[in-house]
């Protein structure tokens, strides 16, 4: 991937057209305005990747809902395609997004992930080019272009900052800039240097791009820390998904950006 990005990206940028030139004022690609789900910032997001599955992905779904009532906020759940229309017809507060989907359209294929389809399950967004799922310069435009067709949300994942930087030229709505190595946990957070650096990069692009740091957190001070430095949301996936309680972790986390959210506003009054 790093050698599409680093070799083709400017290339590939020029061939794809005037599209490009025109989304700072004509709006994002395939659509005019906004995306359709308006997202409070800062908000946080929940990734179960596959560590949990069937009723255990209902049970942490509700907690998460619960807790985006308890203290208002905002909360995206990425949750696998299997599970995402139990999810919707059981919580009321979740933002639910696919982790991945393809870009073709209703008739044949076979075993694709059809983006209909994850719309009629609930869906309200979808995640592109996470390091567990990358995805070329071209796939990440083609599926862009799909998801503004069913008014989606586009969670963009990237590596280095120059991974960030070509990211954004896609216009996606949210960028999550999380070095590979601190993924997973067990080897610390992303360092403040490249948070302010990643937020930086990417809002001299499209200062409209929400930027999220997840990489490695594994408790509600780091949340915190992230959101009160400058990114508009944080998120985990094992650091919740691994943690003693769970449940009660997701809550610690919530309550966390809530607390960011009340220190910011009294920052600005």
């Amino acid at each position: 991937l790093y050698s599409v990005f680093k070799g083709d990206f400017v290339g590939s940028l020029c061939e794809a057209g005037s599209n490009y030139k025109n989304w700072k004022t004509k709006g994002r690609q395939g659509r005019e305005g906004p995306m359709a789900v308006k997202i409070r910032t800062p908000y946080f997001e929940i990734g179960t990747k596959n560590y949990i599955y069937g009723d255990q992905v209902l049970e942490y779904a509700r907690a998460a809902d619960a807790a985006a009532e308890k203290y208002d906020i905002d909360v995206l759940f990425i949750t696998p395609c299997t599970e995402i229309r139990r999810v919707a017809e059981n919580t009321k507060r979740l933002i639910i997004l696919a982790p991945y989907m393809d870009t073709l359209r209703p008739g044949r294929g076979m075993a694709d992930i059809l983006p209909e389809g994850l719309k009629a399950a609930g869906a309200q967004g979808v995640v592109i080019n996470h390091c567990e799922k990358p995805m070329s310069l071209p796939q990440m435009k083609a599926t862009i272009e799909r998801a503004r067709e069913l008014d989606f949300i586009v969670f963009a994942c990237a590596d280095t900052l120059e991974e960030a930087k070509a990211v954004a030229q896609l216009h996606p709505d949210i960028i999550n800039p999380e070095p590979t190595e601190v993924i997973g946990g067990g080897n610390g957070v992303s360092p403040m240097s490249y948070v302010k650096e990643s937020i930086r990069v990417i809002k001299e692009i499209y200062p409209d791009i929400m930027v999220e740091q997840a990489a490695g957190i594994t408790n509600g001070q780091q949340v915190y820390d992230f959101i009160m430095a400058g990114s508009e949301a944080a998120g985990a996936a094992s650091g919740i998904m691994n943690a003693r309680d769970p449940i009660a972790m997701i809550d610690e986390m919530i309550a966390a950006v809530r607390r960011a959210a009340d220190d910011l506003a009294k920052q600005r009054s």
